[in-house]
This record gives structure tokens, C-alpha cells and sequence, in this order.
């Protein structure tokens, strides 16, 4: 497989990943086990940003530039590929701030829904005896 190929592939992962991170407390909803998970994504992103630790996925698009013959790009994916493309940089920190009132929101909905589901499995079972 080329490194170009491979570049490509890492930013689609990592791209995917952003998007889980906004959205996957939602999916949660529908699938309610995968939740952790989404704690975990959201977690890790919270680290990356709050303690400044470099991203794996980041290091390996600019491992793979540099391996296809390219110069590694001096900034992180975010920067690059999100800030100032999707919206002004400006705007980073409001970002930030909506993405996690959108999970926050997402988890409250997911917990919601699995204490729900919980009294109607405990009100079943009381029914059937």
C-alpha cells in the first residue's frame, strides 16, 4: 500500500473520530451499550485539548507524509483540516464549548433513557407474578 494512500486513510479515521466524538452520545441512544465507548472517545479528546498531548493519529499522518515523500505537516489535524475550513478560528473556542454541550446533552439523554428502560424491565417482571 503507498503512503498516500495510507495518509488518506488516516485522515479519513481521524475525521470519523471527530465526528463520533460530537455525535456518537447520540448513538448511544440506539444502541446503548456503545456509550462507554463514547465516554472513552470523549475523554481522550478532552485530554488531547485540556493537556495538550499529541494526538496518535496525528503523529501517523505526518509519519505517512513524510514516508510518500512529503514534508510532515506542522500542524495537527484540527488546525489543518478543521479550524478556519469549517469555521473562522475565531470562533475555537465556542466550538469547543458547543461540542461539549452537545455531548454532555447527548450522555444526560443516553443515562435518561437507560434509567427508563430500567423501571420499564423492573415493572415487567413485578407484572408477570
Amino acid at each position: 500500500m503507498g503512503y498516500r494512500l495510507l495518509t488518506t486513510l488516516i485522515l479519513v479515521l481521524h475525521f470519523g473520530f471527530l465526528v463520533y466524538l460530537v455525535v456518537g452520545g447520540f448513538l448511544a441512544w440506539r444502541w446503548p451499550r456503545t456509550g462507554w465507548l463514547h465516554v472513552a472517545a470523549a475523554g481522550w479528546g478532552a485530554a488531547v485539548v485540556a493537556a495538550g498531548l499529541d494526538c496518535p493519529l496525528t503523529y501517523a499522518e505526518h509519519w505517512s507524509r513524510r514516508r510518500a515523500g512529503e514534508t510532515g505537516a506542522m500542524r495537527g489535524f484540527i488546525d489543518r483540516y478543521v479550524e478556519g475550513v469549517l469555521y473562522p478560528e475565531r470562533y475555537s473556542e465556542w466550538v469547543m464549548a458547543l461540542v461539549a454541550i452537545v455531548v454532555v446533552a447527548s450522555w444526560l439523554g443516553w443515562w435518561l433513557l437507560r434509567r427508563r428502560g430500567g423501571d420499564r424491565g423492573r415493572i415487567r417482571s413485578s407484572q408477570g407474578r
